[in-house]
C-alpha cells in the first residue's frame, strides 16, 4: 500500500486536504493525524472492520480498547450510556482537551472497538485539525497513537512515516504535537472517577471538579501489569519502549549524577554504546559522549513534549544501554514517570 503523506497549513488549512482525509475515514480507511497530545491512528470507530485495521497495523493486542475521538460534547450521548453528571462537568471544564472518559458503551459502539469491554473511552481533542478531519469524516475516530505497538508513541509525523508508512492509507503532517503525552484517562463508569493513565490533566486539575478521584493500582505499579484487564489504553502491556534498555537511576541528585556518570564510563570502556536521559539543569554534569537534555525542570510542559522524541532517537542512533535520572520533582511527575517507568521495562537503581 502506498502512504499518503499530505502537510497542513494550519494558518490557511486545505479543506479539500481536509474532506480527502473525512471520505477515507468513511470509507474504513486509516488516516493518521495530530492532536495536542501525540499524533493518533484514526479509523471508523463504529465500523468493526476499521478497528480490526487499527490493531493489524499497529501489531497491537485486540484486548486493548481504543479511544473514540468527537467534534462536539453532545456526541458522548450517541456512543455512552447511563452517563453521569459529572462527565458533563468534567467536559466543561477539560474539553476540548486532553482528557478521555470512560463510560458505559452504548449499543451502537462495536466491542471491536471497546476491545471486548462494556465501557467505552471518549475524548474531544483541542488540536483545530484533529476536530476538522472527525467533523469531515461525519462518524467518530478510534485513535490509538500512530505508532507500533510497544514504540514510543509519535509526536511529529515522521515517526508516524517512520513507523506505519506502507501500511496506512494517509499520514496528516500538522506539524509537533503541543503536549507530547497521551491525554489523562479518568473511568466514571464505577462508584468513584479512578484515574487509568495519568496525563497532562493532574489528579489535583480533576479535585476541582469532583471531591474524591482515586488512581487505579497499574498506574502506581512498580512492575509490568499484564496479568491485568486493561479498561484503557497502555494499562497493560510494555510500552514506549526503544531497543537500547533504559535503567532510571533514583536518589539524591549528586549521587545520581555521580553513579550515572560511574556506569556510563564502564560501559563505554566495554565497547557500548550509551546514552544519559536528563534534565537541562544538569546536562554539562555528564561525561558520557552522548547526553540528552529533555528540557528544564523549571518547564515541565517541555520535558514532556520531548520525552517520546528522545526515546526514539535512541534507536536511531543505535544506542543499546540509556541511563536517565527520575523526574519525580515537576508537576507532571506522574505522566513522565509513567511513561518513563514503562519504557525501562521498571529497571530502576536507588542510590
Amino acid at each position: 500500500m502506498e502512504t499518503k503523506v499530505i502537510k497542513i497549513d494550519r494558518t490557511h488549512p486545505d479543506t479539500e486536504q481536509i474532506k480527502e482525509a473525512g471520505r477515507i475515514l468513511r470509507e474504513g480507511g486509516l488516516v493518521a493525524f495530530p492532536t495536542e497530545t501525540v499524533y493518533g491512528l484514526g479509523g471508523d470507530g463504529l465500523q468493526e472492520t476499521a478497528a480490526a485495521r487499527i490493531y493489524a497495523a499497529k501489531g497491537r493486542p485486540s484486548d486493548n480498547p481504543l479511544i473514540l475521538h468527537i467534534a462536539e460534547v453532545e456526541d458522548i450521548e450517541k456512543l455512552a450510556v447511563d452517563i453521569p453528571e459529572l462527565a458533563y462537568r468534567l467536559a466543561e471544564k477539560f474539553w476540548p482537551g486532553p482528557m478521555t472518559m470512560i463510560l458505559k458503551k452504548g449499543p451502537v459502539v462495536p466491542y471491536a472497538t471497546t476491545g471486548g469491554l462494556d465501557t467505552v473511552a471518549i475524548r474531544m481533542p483541542s488540536d483545530e485539525i484533529a476536530r476538522a478531519i472527525i467533523k469531515a469524516s461525519g462518524t467518530y475516530i478510534a485513535a490509538p497513537s500512530a505508532n507500533l505497538s510497544g514504540r514510543p508513541s509519535p509526536t511529529k509525523a515522521e515517526h508516524v512515516i517512520e513507523d506505519l508508512s506502507g501500511r496506512i492509507e494517509m499520514i496528516v503532517d500538522g506539524g509537533n504535537s503541543d503536549i507530547g503525552l497521551e491525554s489523562s484517562i479518568i473511568d466514571l463508569s464505577g462508584e468513584v472517577p479512578m484515574i487509568l493513565r495519568p496525563g497532562y490533566i493532574t489528579k489535583e486539575d480533576f479535585e476541582q471538579v469532583v471531591e474524591e478521584v482515586t488512581f487505579d493500582s497499574a498506574v502506581l505499579a512498580t512492575k509490568p501489569q499484564e496479568s491485568v484487564v486493561a479498561k484503557a489504553p497502555g494499562m497493560k502491556y510494555r510500552h514506549y519502549a526503544p531497543k537500547g534498555q533504559i535503567t532510571i537511576v533514583e536518589g539524591d541528585t549528586e549521587a545520581v549524577v555521580k553513579k550515572i556518570n560511574e556506569l556510563a564510563a564502564e560501559q563505554e570502556e566495554n565497547g557500548i554504546r550509551v546514552a544519559v536521559l536528563c534534565a537541562e539543569e544538569t546536562k554539562a554534569r555528564y561525561n558520557c559522549r552522548h547526553v540528552y537534555s529533555l528540557g528544564s525542570l523549571k518547564q515541565e510542559k517541555e520535558i514532556s513534549a520531548h520525552l517520546f522524541a528522545a526515546l526514539r532517537s535512541f534507536d536511531t542512533e543505535q544506542m543499546e544501554v540509556i541511563y536517565s535520572e527520575s523526574f519525580e520533582n515537576t508537576k507532571l511527575a506522574r505522566a513522565i514517570m509513567n511513561r518513563l517507568r514503562k519504557a525501562a521495562g521498571y529497571q530502576t537503581l536507588q542510590v
